[in-house]
């Protein structure tokens, strides 16, 4: 078991993928999605080249905080591979990645206009043949935490109800880590958007500490009913702008933690994070660093941020925060404002990680008053 006195070393596996964002040179991004019609040329600016997926935001976003973190994922032998495993050995991150011979790397097109949500333009990849057996379980022993990202985008961890996202969890709390979970939306005409997620989060979610998922990304895959009935209400706007904290962020979070999740951060977008958690009783045979954890119910309005660039990552980041926040030991409270706060700042670059500030200087900005915006309905 790992020693929670010394080490934090984190693992961070899953899905990774290089992400291509052009930049747009108008500021009006409702005008500029109505520009997508056949035979249309819109002129854009240089592309933005990084990587992406939750390996690299999340991890690299950990590093970048100061978090001894180790990378785990699969790249094919191509073109897109070597400039990922080049992008983080730039970084100076340990990772741990298998190149899979034939096979291509993921690749991501991110179309982020001002003023509107994003779109994906997505290739799976290797992220689909990405397993048990590619995790190092002989590293993983030592570190103290393990985090998991985009299962949703992952076939061998939505296929068959689940088994294999299971099974890894099992092993990763037979050796005793602490663990967190995080989902990516999924094409509603995909393989996965048919599964019975339900079903797969109840076999899955009582081997996960932290389940921190967008609320997006849950309402779609756990109750499709109150999330079609969110899409009716923003009739095109942004989904986060119309929520009800106790009539929708609040029943999505009791219907995961019901399923067996300890803790469940939801990702309410410019709304804010919303950390509910289960009983003392649920924790009650988990390790020292979860006490305290029991029966929390807290809202975090999102911080206004110096300005916005791009919102790729911020998602990402702002768990790498809550993670490193929670094996500082910092109470359930501050770890989801620290996680906002660096939402916040990731805005502000066009990639995922050049924005990020450091604990203290988010520190210093909340106190000295930094503006929250207060979105969330009642």
């Amino acid at each position: 078991m790992p020693d929670e006195a010394g080490n934090k070393k984190i693992i961070v596996a899953g899905h990774i993928s290089l992400d291509i964002t052009p930049v747009f040179k108008s500021s009006d991004g409702r005008k500029i999605l109505k520009s997508f019609q056949p035979g249309k040329l819109l002129e854009v600016g240089n592309a933005n080249i990084s990587g992406g997926g939750a390996v690299f935001n999340t991890g690299l976003g950990l590093h970048a905080l100061g978090a001894d973190v180790l990378l785990m994922a699969n790249t094919g032998d191509d073109d897109f591979g070597q400039i990922l495993k080049g992008k983080i050995q730039k970084r100076g991150c340990e990772s741990c990645i298998t190149v899979i011979p034939g096979e291509d790397t993921s690749y991501t097109i991110v179309l982020a206009p001002q003023g509107v949500d994003r779109l994906f333009l997505h290739n799976p990849g290797c992220n689909d043949t990405f397993g048990f057996e590619h995790v190092d379980f002989s590293k993983v022993a030592k570190a103290a935490h393990f985090h998991f990202g985009y299962p949703t985008l992952m076939k061998r961890f939505f296929q068959n109800d689940g088994q294999e996202l299971k099974a890894l969890f099992c092993r990763i709390k037979e050796l005793g880590l602490t663990t967190s979970l995080d989902l990516a939306a999924v094409d509603p005409d995909s393989e996965a958007a048919s599964c019975c997620w339900d079903r797969i989060f109840d076999s899955v979610l009582p081997y996960v500490d932290f389940f921190v998922p967008s609320i997006e990304e849950l309402g779609f895959l756990l109750n499709r009913p109150l999330y079609e009935k969110w899409q009716e209400i923003a009739d095109g706007d942004d989904i986060t702008s119309i929520l009800s904290l106790k009539k929708d962020v609040e029943t999505i979070a009791d219907q995961a933690l019901q399923l067996g999740a300890k803790a469940v951060l939801l990702k309410c977008g410019a709304s804010g994070m919303f950390l509910k958690t289960a009983s003392k009783q649920a924790f009650a045979d988990g390790p020292d660093i979860l006490k305290g954890w029991a029966d929390i119910s807290y809202f975090q309005n999102s911080f206004l941020p110096d300005r916005i660039l791009s919102a790729t990552g911020a998602g990402d980041t702002s768990i790498a925060a809550f993670i490193k926040a929670m094996l500082e030991r910092r109470s359930p409270e501050e770890c989801v404002k620290l996680a906002a706060a660096t939402g916040a700042s990731c805005v502000t670059a066009y990639d995922t990680v050049s924005g990020l500030l450091p604990f203290r200087t988010l520190e210093e900005k909340i106190n000295n008053g930094w503006e929250e915006q207060i979105r969330i309905l009642p």
